[in-house]
């Protein structure tokens, strides 16, 4: 059994002859070697004869010194020997690996199993330090879990206790190479479900000739078959334009890696460019059994498709990866859902009590145009309803002064107004936005029961997503564009007036920068019907108008910019009330520039750091925001940064640009 009081009383000894030993061999050296220099300047005779005897007495104590480190190792052996090997605690036999080791991680002493199983190019490890081999504290060792370590090749788990009188770590290797390698198996091994769709398939061959569209399907035949090759999975075709594909995890890693180069080409299965097929596909590897997999990457699908497709979207335990989707979207050609989602939105209009519609926080003109549009087609439906603005913060201050001037004044109304307004049967429409957190109101918004979606914006991962309809296109210009297709099923008796129609046409041209970004044939024909209503083009670019101020400022931003990898970059370094429309204005106006594919304008308000980012569809400008925590379309996207600087954010900003022209 140990004997705590002989093992301190020796250890106690052994530090004092440590300290006595070294010092007084040191100091007589020393005065040795000082008293031979003094006699040669003396005595040179006595110097020769005394300074031989001085090298002697050297050679001497350096041999004492070594033999002392070796003292010292047969000292502690014999000491963690009684410590180790009593008839409670014989370690030298255990069947584990055991080691002993100092604080500061030199390795005192080692069992024979240690030496036999790790130790192998050592005969023994003592005199070397731990911490060269791991990296973690000692102290860590003595948790109840344990630390994870791998050793020359092999994986172990060890646990350590620590002796106060002894001062040593007694440290416990349990070797677990097997399991490790049986859990990375498993976890690699585990069952993938994907599902992958033909964006435009319908579109493609429609106008083909059945020898072309016997060519193409063979060819998009290839390029998936061809992906699932790279695997052990298997592939079935559950519909024209859609496959399901199940495979083992280790493979998904690998086209992760390979960044899914087997689809980075798979338009070139079209003839034209015009019309280049693009796939969208739903990961998800987290489930805990296949049904859960399947559950979840048809959430991803959906996820994919909502963004414009031509991406690749895997489910995360806690959200969604994303690759691909630089692709403009595909306008769809169809307007069978826009007529059956129609008729859906205008029973719960009949089931109501009032409609409230709202957009997004500071609304421009699609947000504000939209509303008052779809919030005049339902008054006249015969229901009444209100568009919840506020008044000091919105980027459409024209427009919403023009409509209070009309007859449609009492259409618009302040939060605390809207909130007396709701009931159990008041149905809430969201226009512009599909995110709950960036509504005008959040309080309206969980007040309503029933809410209702309508937005183009490619979709997030915080969208709406216990809506009663969820109308989202992202192939559409704008939801004035959304809004206007519905209100003409609405029947004849909902036709909007000018004024309305005026609305409408300018979110339209707004987000379309006047018809010339994403705009598709439904652009055109939705801009077409409200000509027809009575908009006067000329009113509604009046819409646009600002102060000289505001203009100066404007062309201040756009001379302060500067080109990193063809996108302009400038700060809106100034405080205004109209500063967030100043900003945007100013993006637009930076893609007028010679090789500039995007903007960014960035500026502060109160606490927040803005960035505004505009392209013309070529630069996927919606992928760069969303790296800073934002969102939006492929042409025009924005974020907000809190507790920042726009010198911080500006660099971020670099960073996501680098990133995605990686």
């Amino acid at each position: 059994m140990y004997n705590k009081n002989k093992h301190k009383s020796e250890k106690n000894i052994f530090l004092k002859f440590c300290f006595t030993t070294q010092f007084c061999l040191i100091l007589s050296v020393c005065v040795l070697f000082v008293f031979s220099l003094f006699l040669a300047f003396y005595n040179f005779l006595i110097f020769l004869v005394i300074s031989p005897l001085v090298v002697l007495f050297s050679i001497y104590s350096v041999f004492i010194l070594i033999n002392y480190k070796k003292e010292q190792g047969l000292l502690v052996e014999r000491l963690i020997g009684e410590f180790v090997t009593g008839s409670e605690y014989d370690f030298e036999n255990f069947p584990m690996p055991v080691l002993a080791c100092s604080d500061d991680g030199v390795i005192l002493w080692t069992n024979r199993c240690f030496k036999d199983t790790i130790c192998l190019d050592n005969s023994s490890c003592v005199g070397l330090n731990f911490f060269d081999m791991v990296k973690e504290p000692l102290d860590d060792f003595c948790s109840r879990s344990g630390v994870q370590v791998k050793l020359w090749g092999k994986d172990f788990k060890v646990h350590a206790t620590y002796s106060d009188n002894s001062g040593m770590y007694i440290l416990y290797f349990e070797e677990n190479t097997s399991l490790i390698s049986f859990a990375k198996e498993y976890v690699i091994s585990k069952p993938t479900v994907a599902y992958v769709k033909i964006d435009n398939y319908d579109e493609v061959l429609s106008e083909k000739k059945e020898s072309e569209k016997s060519n193409i399907v063979g060819k998009i035949d290839d390029v998936i078959e061809k992906f699932v090759e790279e695997s052990t999975g298997f592939l079935q075709r559950i519909e024209d334009d859609e496959f399901l594909i199940v495979m083992e995890k280790r493979h998904l890693d690998e086209m992760i890696n390979n960044k899914f180069s087997t689809l980075k080409n798979f338009s070139d299965a079209s003839y034209d460019e015009k019309n280049g097929l693009t796939l969208s596909v739903g990961i998800s590897s987290i489930g805990d059994t296949l049904n859960e997999n399947q559950k979840f990457a048809r959430q991803a699908l959906d996820m994919a498709l909502g963004r414009g497709g031509d991406q690749i979207a895997i489910k995360t335990s806690t959200s969604f990866d994303f690759y691909g989707g630089r692709a403009n979207d595909v306008e769809k050609r169809t307007r069978v859902k826009t007529r059956i989602v129609a008729s859906a939105l205008l029973e719960l209009v009949e089931e109501s009590d009032n409609v409230i519609i709202m957009g997004h926080r500071f609304g421009d003109l699609d947000s504000v145009g939209s509303a008052i549009g779809l919030a005049s087609a339902i008054r006249k439906y015969g229901k009444d309803s209100f568009v919840v603005v506020d008044p000091t913060k919105n980027m459409a201050s024209v427009l919403i002064d023009k409509i209070k001037k009309s007859d449609l004044a009492s259409l618009i109304v302040d939060v605390d107004r809207a909130i007396n307004l709701i009931s159990s049967k008041t149905l809430l429409v969201v226009v512009d936005t599909h995110n709950s957190a960036l509504v005008e109101s959040k309080e309206i918004f969980e007040r309503c029961n029933d809410v209702v979606v309508i937005d183009h914006h490619r979709k997030a991962v915080e969208f709406i997503d216990d809506a009663v309809i969820f109308y989202h296109e992202p192939y559409a210009s704008s939801t004035s564009e959304l809004v206007c297709e519905l209100i003409q099923y609405f029947g004849d008796d909902c036709e909007l007036g000018k004024i309305e129609a005026e609305a409408m046409l300018s979110g339209i041209m707004l987000d379309t920068k006047n018809f010339v970004v994403k705009v598709g044939v439904r652009t055109f024909e939705a801009a077409a019907y409200l000509k027809r209503l009575g908009a006067d083009t000329i009113a509604v670019k009046k819409l646009f108008s600002s102060t000289i101020e505001s203009y100066k400022k404007k062309a201040d931003i756009v001379a302060k910019s500067e080109i990193y990898k063809n996108c302009a970059i400038s700060v809106g370094d100034f405080q205004t009330t109209d500063i967030r429309v100043i900003c945007p204005q100013a993006a637009d106006e930076l893609l007028n520039i010679t090789n500039v594919d995007a903007s960014f304008v960035i500026y502060k308000t109160d606490d927040m750091v803005n960035v505004t980012a505009r392209s013309l569809g070529g630069f996927n400008v919606q992928m760069v925001m969303e790296r800073l925590g934002g969102g939006g379309h492929q042409s025009q996207a924005a974020c907000q940064i809190k507790d920042s600087n726009i010198e911080d954010v500006r660099q971020m900003l670099l960073k996501a640009i680098d990133e995605f022209c990686e």
